[in-house]
């Protein structure tokens, strides 16, 4: 067998599908099928189950998977430490939905113009596929929102942003010049779907002031709730970066009088994984961007 096998039976291990798992991985199910049956023919027993629509691994199975992922982990770890000269390599960065596109392109650029020899690939998923591919060391760090649940995952606060009543351009509540969180609750909420750790915070926010929204629709992507609220099907809470990236005059964002709902933004990675002086760098330049936002609120 060799670190390749490996490497595409773990994939099939964590999708529990070949034909999903080929796809991430860019060969043909077929393909797949027969590196994992050679596999299966080295260790003399099956290490799937196969069912009709999934795969499930056999206890054979489960002691592979272990011990692929201690194996690849030491060559990895073996590979970035020999090549590691602080400026040169690769990072995989995570991030979710709700700060992938408002933060990390600026952030991007200035990282990459002091590292231009270093390649960044950015992977955008939810919280709990982020944190599943921390833990299994498929990416190096993740940028997402606290309070988080994993095992075997370092996270380190960054920064809180307030949370924005968005509304649309003529809204009764857009002439006020001071909002309660009271105010809201006669309209129709317009929130992202229940896979998203921003709605989430949303709900928490608004029941621990004994106040239920009403979530007339849910979408998969922040920029259509934005285009919803400017349609009129109601409001909803944005986070203050993607307001500082809305150039729309079709809606209004107004900051709530007294307790400000808020997000807390952190950094999360698998402290047992080996960290290049390349990953330390950019979590230190995530350090500063955060000390600097703290430092500009501070003065405003």
């Amino acid at each position: 067998m060799d670190s390749e096998q490996l490497r595409q039976f773990l994939m099939v291990a964590r999708r529990g599908n070949i034909t999903r798992a080929a796809e991430e991985l860019s060969m043909s199910q077929s393909a797949l099928s027969r590196s994992i049956q050679r596999l299966e023919e080295e260790f003399g027993q099956p290490l799937f189950d196969r069912k009709t629509r999934a795969v499930e691994l056999t206890d054979a199975g489960q002691l592979v998977q272990r011990r692929a992922e201690e194996v690849l982990g030491i060559l990895d770890d073996t590979k970035a430490q020999i090549a590691d000269d602080g400026r040169l390599g690769r990072l995989r960065i995570g991030a979710i939905p709700t700060i992938a596109p408002y933060f990390l392109p600026s952030f991007l650029r200035r990282f990459s113009a002091e590292f231009p020899s270093a390649e960044v690939l950015l992977h955008e998923e939810t919280t709990q596929q982020l944190l599943t591919r921390c833990q299994h060391g498929e990416i190096d760090l993740a940028i997402l929102a606290l309070p988080l649940e994993a095992k075997h995952v370092d996270t380190e606060e960054l920064f809180k942003e307030e949370l924005l009543l968005a509304m649309p351009v003529g809204h009764p509540l857009a002439e006020r010049k001071r909002v309660m969180l009271d105010d809201v609750e006669p309209y129709p909420f317009v929130l992202l779907s229940e896979a998203h750790c921003l709605t989430t915070s949303v709900v928490s926010y608004c029941r621990q002031r004994s106040f239920q929204p009403v979530a007339v629709e849910s979408a998969s992507q922040l920029a259509t709730v934005q285009e919803l609220v400017s349609l009129g099907h109601g409001v909803s809470l944005i986070p203050e970066m993607a307001r500082r990236c809305d150039p729309a005059e079709s809606r209004v964002y107004r900051s709530f009088d007294g307790t400000k709902p808020r997000r807390t933004i952190a950094m999360a990675w698998n402290p047992y994984r080996f960290e290049s002086r390349l990953l330390a760098s950019f979590k230190q330049h995530l350090r500063d961007v955060a000390r600097h936002r703290t430092a500009g609120r501070a003065t405003r």
